[in-house]
């Protein structure tokens, strides 16, 4: 049925793509609102740019694994085909060195390159567009001191129809709307700071909001968690969700997870740590905090079932038992019998979200592979948990996932052999 109502959705694409196109295409947006002058030295526009850049981790897509910064050449896949991040060095011939800042604010509010052409979104611009026009000119100022790195963007690798750049039209018709982010009033400047950040440079929707058949966000403001396409990790809800999201947490709470990677609910694993090694951890305190303020105020969610998952508290008292075995064999010596962990180092199972989530696969994936937290300034040596994948088969790894996700007051369903298997394949890039 998922895959019939894609070719529905895609005929339908294709239906109204040349109507869509003549508005699009046909058209140009402004260069939007004058920028403002930045008062004192360039040299402090240059550092809010470089502040910015490592906000938004703009190095996790523009930077190849070994190459040079912001030349291109990362590979980001979709459902419907690899993108690669391009170069945006000052380079004229394959770079941004023609770029004026009224082309880069297009790019980033109108999700339009230089020439016009329209960007796919696996570029946010879907959230980049509320980033304002003096950050925008930050930005461009800081890339323009980059060294400039001759390096060919490469072209996407996208199967048809998606391959065809005109379904675009089609596609913001439906689901994008370029809008400058604006205060609310009845807000504090700490709120309002921590939504600009969120929604904006740090594009937070972008993993942490569920996308439909298309690749659109789904409510992202909501910010309601889901799975990360082709990644098969979950991004957990950042809204109030008690059990699976942050309602248990303060904001030091969250801050804290931000800069260091580490909290006293949960540490950063997978995809996350990536954005916390990279990005999240040179946030200012005073910026760390404002996001923390802004999603404590973000009410629950009612998460999408998951797909094939046993039902809360349907796990077999035997199937409890055998995994409860496993867990003091393999996991209480450093998370404790009772679940509450040893410090930060390693951290409580009890009531943390990457066990509790409506998707089982980080804790799976945690068992199977194990993992760092990442290393930041103020933990650069972080403890490690070694890997279970070799030793545990599928059905002991789902009794051991479903023990810890329905101990200690957890109640998040159990696990099936056949969820372990697809984690593995994930894991292993098949």
């Amino acid at each position: 049925m998922k895959l019939i109502s894609r070719i529905l959705l895609t005929l339908l694409l294709l239906g109204t793509a040349a109507i869509a196109a003549l508005y699009w295409m046909g058209t140009r947006e402004d260069a939007g609102p004058a920028a403002p002058a930045v008062a004192g030295d360039p040299a402090q526009q240059i550092e809010r740019g470089r502040y910015l850049a490592s906000a938004g981790n703009c190095m996790a897509c523009h930077t190849a694994q070994g190459g040079k910064a912001y030349a291109g050449g990362t590979p980001v896949p979709t459902p419907f085909g690899t993108l690669y991040g391009p170069n945006i060095t000052p380079d004229t011939q394959t770079g941004i060195g023609e770029w004026s800042a009224a082309d880069f604010w297009n790019a980033l509010h109108n999700g339009k390159s230089r020439d016009g052409t329209l960007l796919y979104p696996a570029f946010p611009y879907t959230e980049y567009t509320r980033i304002s026009r003096a950050d925008a000119d930050a930005l461009y100022a800081y890339l323009r001191t980059v060294e400039p790195v001759r390096q060919p963007s490469l072209a996407p690798e996208l199967r048809f129809p998606y391959d065809q750049r005109v379904l675009l039209a089609a596609w913001r018709a439906l689901y994008f709307r370029p809008g400058v982010h604006e205060d609310d009033p009845g807000q504090s400047a700490q709120w309002n700071r921590g939504r600009y950040l969120t929604q904006g440079p740090g594009h937070c929707a972008a993993c942490h909001a569920p996308r439909n058949g298309l690749g659109a966000t789904v409510d992202g403001a909501s910010l309601s968690g889901g799975l990360i396409p082709m990644l098969e990790w979950y991004a957990p809800p950042l809204n109030g969700d008690a059990a699976s999201g942050l309602g248990n947490w303060s904001a030091q709470d969250i801050a804290a997870l931000l800069r260091t990677g580490m909290s006293a609910h949960s540490t950063a694993s997978g995809p996350m740590a990536e954005v916390v090694q990279g990005s999240t951890q040179h946030l200012t305190e005073a910026d760390a905090l404002a996001i923390g303020t802004y999603l404590k105020s973000l009410p629950a969610a009612s998460p999408a079932p998951r797909a094939g998952a046993t039902a809360p508290g349907a796990t077999a008292p035997g199937a409890m038992e055998l995994g409860g075995k496993l867990y003091g064999q393999h996991c209480a010596q450093c998370h404790q019998a009772s679940g509450e962990g040893s410090g930060e180092a390693w951290p409580p199972l009890a009531g943390n979200p990457t066990v509790t989530a409506p998707s089982a696969a980080n804790a799976i994936r945690m068992v199977l592979e194990g993992g760092f937290a990442p290393a930041t300034a103020s933990n650069p040596r972080p403890h490690g948990m070694p890997p279970f994948g070799q030793i545990l088969n599928d059905n002991d790894t789902a009794l051991l996932v479903s023990y810890i996700r329905n101990s200690w007051g957890n109640a998040a369903g159990g696990v099936t052999p056949l969820e372990v298997k697809r984690a593995r394949e994930a894991a292993s890039g098949y």
